[in-house]
């Protein structure tokens, strides 16, 4: 009855949201849509501020376990989707505007009925901005400043202490498919990424006149994206491998036989063994197509996000949930995992996470078209399936079950990837 009676609010929320979509480290809108609920909704709420977007707000301490829910602030850049942003080219197909208005429901529903006060755990919610890898040029920027170490929001969080006083996380996200009824999703991994820059320089020369003086670093990326569509053949097809080299900048005249050539590359995989291994194998086809036409290649490597592996143990709670709760009327649970990546997977390297996903959308996501269309479900039955999860997690959580690292072990492990 409470999120039926909040529907209307949330409604608004959502479509003001959707309507003012925000680049990663930028969503001041997004943050201030935010703070006013939180403290309309809990005058006495205190407001943790971090990564100049990002809020953490505590409903308890008194407890020995802590969760936290977690939600992304940010969009995509999507200049061509229908509803973007003009000037920015943001837009909101990914559906983040719906993480944040599941938890603003969740956190109004938790105070009006103090439900959390008997839970034997506490709860602090936690809006993270910047997930979305993009936007990389204003971030590098922010790096050289000083003020990020890492283009992800949940990482700089972790770095920033954020997550070193809770236990176990939970977070949701659209799916990108129509479903016909009303359908959640759990034990979905995703794929973890790195970032390929492979520099080609060879030397320039007048196109016409003296082209045998030249060394075209043009043709030694060809021959290097050539080498890459061969050697598809040879991966692992239950690893998820997915790599997209796209020249990233060049200066090509066609009377100038091209001397410099930068592509990028993200490289996916379902494992980090098998993302060095195959890191390996690009970085062999770079130097290949580099040294065939005389020329040279300089490699460098940038971690994206590590592989996420839902929690198994805590989505136990889910699907007992799901099965007492007859407005979800399906379930998705043996997809396995896909080639999509998310920061929730930095996360998980520290603690248990899982990401209950959710249907109510049409479109492609990350494309043109993508948009919310089932609100009863999406903005009223999902956060009141969410306040069922926690209920069934109450008084059951077997603390063996949970695991903790700290940031410097996670630091190392990343480390760890770039050097190899």
């Amino acid at each position: 009855m409470f999120f039926r009676e909040r529907f209307e609010e949330m409604s608004k929320i959502a479509h003001d949201l959707f309507d003012h979509p925000e680049l990663g480290y930028k969503e001041v809108y997004t943050k201030k849509v935010v703070e006013d609920f939180l403290l309309k909704e809990n005058p006495d709420a205190e407001l943790e501020h971090f990564s100049a977007t990002g809020i953490k707000t505590w409903l308890s301490t008194d407890k020995e376990v802590t969760m936290a829910f977690i939600a992304e602030l940010d969009a995509v850049y999507a200049p061509t989707h229908f509803n973007a942003d003009p000037e920015t080219g943001a837009a909101h197909n990914c559906g983040h505007f719906t993480q944040i208005t599941t938890a603003l429901a969740l956190y109004a529903y938790l105070v009006s009925s103090k439900a959390y006060e008997k839970f034997d755990f506490n709860i602090v919610f936690v809006f993270v901005p910047a997930e979305e890898f993009l936007d990389l040029e204003y971030r590098e920027k922010l790096r050289a400043r000083g003020e990020i170490t890492y283009y992800g929001g949940k990482p700089e969080a972790m770095k920033l202490g954020v997550f070193d006083d809770i236990d176990f996380a939970m977070c949701v996200h659209a799916i990108g498919e129509t479903f016909d009824k009303p359908t959640i999703e759990i034990n979905c991994d995703l794929a973890g990424f790195l970032y390929k820059y492979y520099d080609f320089e060879g030397k320039a020369a007048h196109a016409g006149f003296d082209p045998f003086s030249g060394v075209n670093a043009y043709s030694m990326s060809n021959l290097f994206n050539v080498a890459l569509g061969f050697m598809r053949q040879q991966m692992d097809d239950t690893m998820l491998v997915r790599f997209n080299p796209i020249l990233m900048n060049s200066n090509m005249s066609t009377n100038v036989i091209p001397n410099k050539v930068r592509v990028g590359t993200d490289l996916r995989t379902r494992t980090l063994d098998y993302m060095k291994q195959t890191a390996v194998k690009l970085d062999k086809a770079a130097l290949g197509s580099a040294m065939s036409l005389d020329g040279e290649v300089d490699i460098q490597t940038q971690m994206g996000y590590l592989p996420f592996i839902q929690n198994r143990y805590l989505n136990e709670f889910v699907k007992k949930a799901y099965l007492k709760n007859e407005a979800v009327e399906a379930i998705i649970e043996d997809r396995g995992g896909i080639a999509a990546a998310g920061d929730i997977g930095d996360l998980s390297f520290m603690m248990p996470c899982i990401q209950i996903s959710y249907g109510g959308f049409t479109g492609s996501i990350h494309g043109d078209d993508f948009k919310m269309i089932d609100e009863p479900f999406v903005l009223e039955t999902l956060p009141g399936f969410i306040a069922d999860v926690l209920e069934e997690m109450n008084g059951s959580i077997d603390r063996k079950e949970l695991y903790k690292r700290s940031y410097k072990e996670y630091e190392e492990q990343i480390l760890s990837i770039i050097e190899s």
